[in-house]
């Protein structure tokens, strides 16, 4: 392996249950209904590829680009409301034993969160670069399509081959999966496992701290 892709929201940052909560709540502003373990089906997307989706879908209604944005903006604006997002528990462990291990480090999200992009090169510091980071804004279809990672893999300079991506989401999973990389799920949320397995995670973890002791086990000569 040449390099990791992590993916942001609920693998680098323990922030899906706000977003969840904002999701619900901004779309009922909207006179959409969203229940809140929906965002964790359709965490992966790009925000305004859910906002579109879920308009026409109660609606009927297809929305401009700048009014999906429009909405997305106020969802976002509203995690910030409800407490400080931390780094989740073992992941900078884990992305600092794969970088000492020799691997570049790239984040592809979904998310158009600008604020958290910022964050990323302070709270991780020396691991991870700003050129090497894939955001809503890189791409015209975001996941489950796997063009996010064969963008992130462009960035980090390596094949599917060479290439292990850290997923939480089910959607994030198939992206990465249809991009050829080696997919380790970590199910930081309430989705049961199976959830993640069907959609072709190699393999499947609790939390960090077992995903880096299987690292540690399997470190490049088994995978």
């Amino acid at each position: 392996m040449k390099a990791a892709l992590f993916d942001m929201d609920g693998v680098l940052y323990n922030s899906m249950y706000y977003h969840a909560r904002a999701w619900h709540k901004a779309m009922a502003a909207f006179g959409i209904d969203m229940a809140e373990e929906e965002a964790f089906l359709l965490e992966g997307m790009r925000g305004v590829d859910i906002v579109k989706m879920k308009m026409e879908q109660q609606h009927g209604r297809r929305l401009s680009p700048e009014e999906a944005q429009r909405m997305y903006d106020y969802k976002s604006e509203l995690v910030f409301t409800y407490g400080k997002i931390e780094k989740v528990d073992g992941v900078e462990n884990l992305m600092r034993q794969l970088h000492a291990d020799g691997l570049h480090i790239g984040v592809v999200t979904g998310s158009g969160q600008r604020s958290l992009f910022e964050r990323l090169s302070k709270d991780f510091p020396g691991l991870i670069k700003p050129d090497n980071i894939v955001t809503s804004y890189d791409v015209s279809r975001g996941k489950p399509y796997p063009d996010p990672y064969i963008k992130g893999m462009e960035k980090v300079g390596t094949q599917p081959a060479d290439t292990l991506v850290i997923e939480n989401a089910p959607l994030g999973v198939r992206a990465a999966v249809a991009a050829g990389c080696y997919t380790l799920a970590v199910n930081t949320g309430p989705l049961q496992r199976q959830a993640l397995e069907q959609e072709g995670a190699q393999q499947v973890f609790d939390n960090m701290h077992q995903a880096l002791q299987w690292w540690n086990d399997n470190t490049k000569d088994k995978i």
